[in-house]
């Protein structure tokens, strides 16, 4: 996905404690980054964070992460956490995580969430405010399956 299509970055500095001997960070990491980044995207929807969906029963469930390595991120690299909504299920949001070190693309990924009633362990739809909310963040409109 080109750099232009994100509307949101967070920033992110390597620590020592995540890199390997060779001080590459560690893949399992890479997880973390997504996260840290997503947290950030959300909070900046201004949507409900994940206490306030706890407390009203409905809450999103990771259903499915993965990971594409182009190039290898370094102790010390400030990085450039892009995370997007590429698309809305009924019950479900994917979402599309790009890792770049200036102008160099290190990292891509996929984040798919289903929204769920949290007793009943069941997807419920996605709310239309919610939907309304994430697109005007987005500078391209998400598909819709």
């Amino acid at each position: 996905m080109a750099r232009e299509q994100f509307a949101f970055f967070h920033p992110l500095r390597v620590r020592w404690a995540e890199v390997d001997m060779q001080g590459i960070v560690f893949n399992g990491h890479y997880l973390t980054y997504f996260d840290v980044a997503f947290t950030e995207y959300w909070r900046a929807t201004g949507l409900p964070n994940v206490i306030d969906q706890a407390a009203a029963g409905q809450e999103m469930f990771a259903r499915k992460a993965t990971i594409e390595y182009q190039g290898p991120a370094r102790f010390d690299d400030i990085l450039d956490i892009g995370v997007r909504c590429a698309g809305f299920g009924r019950t479900s949001m994917r979402f599309v995580v790009e890792i770049h070190r200036g102008g160099e693309h290190l990292i891509s990924g996929e984040l798919v969430y289903v929204y769920a009633d949290t007793a009943a362990r069941k997807g419920v739809p996605v709310p239309d405010d919610w939907r309304a909310s994430i697109t005007r963040l987005e500078k391209c409109q998400p598909e819709v399956q």
